[in-house]
């Protein structure tokens, strides 16, 4: 069976990459996915998270709230970036591992059901996680900087300035295309239209079939 991480930065539209590629016949797990459900209530991770970053994080029915735990990570727009660099990597250490450890599960048992299968895990920071090596391809969705901001707004339903802050606030966490590019095998151009994309896609999928 063939692996394949799909990533890209922030509001790339890695998603809708992956949508695409699932509508051509592939298997697509995505890691965002993965960590919101190690994040339930009653797992280790969610214990652990709370540990470290505090029940601030919480909603009143216990559920971790995201956009306060991404806060809480990120910290404040005048956050030195030592302090942020520290915090991503503290919250990082805790969740990287367990979802790793799922997709493999997942990409091993698909292996047995397919051994001649196309198996895709999408995930922001699989470059940066340091298991690219993990995969037999890699692929990086990019598109230019106003469009991600102006994705990040219409996604977050915030206007267009504080999403241009918090893209870039997030994107300093994260490796920039130009290095991620390094590391692919395809590179899927997202600033045009969407028939662009998925023409993109569709000659991908056609060599990924091939390869498996």
């Amino acid at each position: 069976m063939l692996k394949v991480g799909l990533t890209g930065g922030i509001a790339a539209g890695k998603s809708v990459v992956g949508e695409m590629f699932i509508g051509l016949g592939a298997r697509l797990v995505q890691a965002d996915r993965i960590a919101h459900s190690l994040m339930q209530p009653g797992e280790a991770v969610y214990n652990e998270v709370v540990r470290h970053f505090g029940r601030t994080i919480l909603n009143p029915d216990g559920s971790v709230n995201r956009s306060q735990l991404a806060e809480a990570a990120f910290g404040p727009a005048d956050a030195t970036e030592g302090t942020r660099r520290s915090r991503i990597d503290e919250l990082n250490r805790i969740v990287h591992p367990a979802v790793i450890r799922s997709q493999e599960e997942w990409m091993r048992a698909l292996g047995l059901q397919n051994p001649h299968g196309v198996a895709i895990v999408e995930a922001a920071l699989l470059i940066e996680a340091g298991v690219a090596k993990s995969f037999d391809r890699m692929i990086v969705v990019t598109c230019n900087a106003e469009q991600r901001s102006e994705r990040f707004a219409a996604r977050q339903k915030i206007d267009l300035d504080s999403a241009r802050k918090e893209v870039a606030r997030r994107m300093a966490t994260q490796l920039h295309d130009e290095e991620k590019v390094k590391a692919a095998n395809y590179v899927i151009d997202n600033s045009g239209s969407l028939e662009q994309t998925r023409q993109q896609v569709k000659a991908v999928w056609e060599k990924l079939r091939v390869d498996a």
